[in-house]
């Protein structure tokens, strides 16, 4: 890798229509930070059930994998290594995404205040409450994992580097990993053991699919937005590192959360996760350059990525190296739209 700077997944939401095909305006906006270390990509549907947003990715049509190979073409021709974040948001989603019909989930329980933004295709939207899901049978866990098996496949035909699993942030998987989300009975619910069958299975299917090295996997044990506090899921995220490690994936992801008033993660945590994890560990979350150094020396990480700083600074690489301001992110032109505040931030020595 170039450094140890990474791009953390963003939604952009910035798709072609119908299909939820990446284009050359994504191609443009990847290649203009590909000086990171590694990209990983915005969140990416594994199949049509599988999304809760409008105009997000998806990697499991022939017409969206050829969309992929643009973008992939100009990060690795850059030098940045890229890899396809992968996603089922489960519960987290509307009938508008479901051809009519509920979203899945571990358990038939609505995510409290939660909602999920609905657009038209000239892209005037609205925030919309998510809904009571259907609680999925075991042919539903069976054919959602191979969906993240054969997704996982057609990331690598599009050109990237590996897969990272996002089992944190309040969708399908993390929603099996809590047990404020998952009531089950069966053997994907209860116990800490149970309650982290789904993604490790997930994870065997993609690693018999692609090969463990490919194979990254995001994890949030202190982020509780999505209706998704559970007093459990230190503990459980510490027993489902122990059992990563054993199958030697590429890396760790932590997603931190990174509002101003969030909670401080214990020193004590990090310690016991390195411990049970030795292969590569990512964080995420607001990072400041004295952070994401101290946090490396300490030896509690590998990489850190870096999500709204890189929206707003293209160049950020440059700007940390060079110790330079960094420019301002206009949040309205977050989700959606056109190039105007996705492919429009100049680089430094351009101003």
């Amino acid at each position: 890798m170039q450094n140890r700077v990474v791009m953390a997944p963003m939604t952009r939401a910035r798709t072609d229509q119908p299909g939820n095909i990446p284009n050359s305006m994504m191609a443009q906006y990847y290649k203009q930070r590909s000086t990171a270390g590694l990209i990983i990509s915005e969140a990416t549907q594994i199949s049509d059930d599988s999304q809760g947003y409008s105009f997000t990715p998806g990697v499991y049509t022939n017409e969206q994998v050829e969309g992929w190979k643009a973008v992939t073409k100009e990060v690795k021709g850059s030098g940045a290594a890229m890899f396809c974040q992968l996603w089922h948001v489960g519960r987290v989603s509307h009938p508008t995404f479901q051809k009519g019909g509920l979203p899945i989930g571990p358990s038939a329980l609505a995510p409290i205040e939660t909602k999920v933004w609905i657009s038209d295709n000239e892209g005037n939207g609205a925030m919309y409450d998510c809904i009571q899901p259907r609680e999925m049978d075991q042919s539903d866990i069976d054919r959602v994992i191979k969906d993240f098996a054969t997704s996982a496949k057609m990331a690598i035909d599009a050109g990237f580097n590996g897969v990272e699993i996002h089992g944190g942030n309040g969708y399908l998987i993390d929603q099996f990993l809590r047990t404020n989300s998952n009531k089950r009975t069966d053997k994907y619910g209860g116990s800490r053991e149970n309650r982290t069958r789904f993604l490790l299975e997930v994870i065997d299917a993609v690693i018999e699919s692609i090969g463990a090295d490919k194979v990254g996997v995001r994890l949030a044990p202190f982020v509780t937005f999505k209706d998704m506090d559970c007093p459990d899921i230190v503990p459980t995220i510490i027993d489902a590192s122990k059992e990563l490690q054993t199958r030697g994936i590429a890396y760790m992801h932590l997603s931190e959360a990174d509002w101003d008033d969030a909670p401080v993660i214990p020193e004590s945590f990090r310690v016991k996760l390195r411990k049970v994890f030795t292969n590569t560990i990512i964080v995420a979350g607001n990072y400041t350059q004295d952070r994401a150094n101290e946090i490396i020396e300490k030896g509690y990480a590998d990489l850190v990525a870096f999500g709204r700083p890189f929206v707003s600074n293209p160049d950020l690489v440059s700007r940390l190296k060079n110790n330079n301001e960094l420019a301002d992110l206009d949040g309205a032109t977050l989700f959606g739209g056109n190039e105007i505040g996705y492919i429009d931030y100049p680089a430094l020595d351009a101003l």
